[in-house]
């Protein structure tokens, strides 16, 4: 059953929480976690990037078994399905710890992670997030937790640091699936926003007047105006990585298939994402807004 929370009271105390990943949405995770009060250990690949969070009081170690070390939580916020089973292989958290996987992995990816939280002894809830940089850093995620139950009580104070809404999904590996459907809305909204602003200007027409044509209507939607603002002005700061896109869209289309629908709509998306891909210098750093880069004329 699906149930949603936000901002409930709870009498547990905050626990000691490790974050492994602190990109862009992990950093903006930690700095809800701090200040909520709850106290936050941090790894990342690149160090660096971890040291930063020094600033609101989160402590940094050089290995994901130092970092989850004392903790009741280990939340994994990282690029893929690899990622995750690595660090996890790598922090060895003890047994009875909550393990809280934020990450889009898909079908295949929320399998291995129920297998190794099998493996390690620990309460796995899969829990990717719905939401990108701004509401990481403003505790305003969507959570779609499936999984352990008897990890709920432990868990409020950080969901509650976390997210405007809590959705508890059933088993683990639910809220994997729902946030495949709900991905699959994000690149077609983005890349169908950047396929009008890309064909209005081969028409000689003013993009921005089609926002205005949407304004106020059923068809309007805060998101569109955002990304295609980005788009028109050519500038993408990352909030939601091409590359994290481009991952995306081809777990979406396993999913699919998987699933025994036609992909040919999300096929589309992909391939316009990974030619932004082959257009830009570094997928990693730009926003996904850049898929306008893949409907540039001229040689891939």
């Amino acid at each position: 059953m699906t149930s949603p929370e936000h901002g409930a009271a709870h009498a547990a105390p905050a626990p000691v929480v490790a974050v492994l990943g602190t990109g862009t949405m992990g950093a903006g995770m930690v700095r809800s976690l701090r200040r909520a009060g709850i106290p936050v250990r941090v790894w990342n690949r690149d160090g660096g990037k971890a040291r930063a969070l020094a600033d609101v009081g989160a402590e940094a170690f050089d290995s994901p078994s130092a970092a989850v070390a004392g903790a009741e939580v280990v939340i994994t916020m990282l690029s893929d399905a690899d990622a995750v089973i690595e660090a996890m292989r790598r922090a060895g958290p003890a047994p009875g710890t909550v393990w809280l996987q934020t990450a889009t992995v898909g079908l295949d990816g929320v399998e291995r992670t129920i297998a190794l939280a099998r493996e390690l002894g620990v309460e796995l809830v899969d829990c990717p997030v719905q939401g990108t940089r701004k509401p990481a850093e403003d505790g305003a995620l969507v959570l779609l937790a499936s999984g352990c139950e008897s990890a709920r009580a432990r868990l409020a104070p950080v969901f509650e640091a976390l997210g405007r809404k809590t959705l508890w999904l059933g088993a683990a590996g639910a809220g994997s699936r729902l946030k495949l459907a709900c991905n699959a809305w994000v690149l077609m909204l983005t890349a169908g926003v950047a396929q009008s602003i890309a064909l209005a200007r081969a028409l000689g027409v003013d993009p921005q007047e089609f926002f205005e044509v949407i304004e106020g209507g059923s068809l309007d939607s805060p998101y569109a105006r955002h990304k295609g603002g980005l788009i028109m002005s050519g500038e993408y700061p990352v909030s939601f990585a091409l590359s994290g896109a481009v991952k995306d869209g081809r777990l979406i289309q396993s999913a699919l298939r998987s699933a025994d629908v036609p992909d040919r709509l999300m096929a589309a998306v992909t391939e316009t994402l990974e030619d932004a891909v082959r257009r830009v210098p570094d997928a990693a750093s730009l926003d996904m807004s850049a898929v306008i880069e893949g409907l540039a004329a001229g040689p891939r």
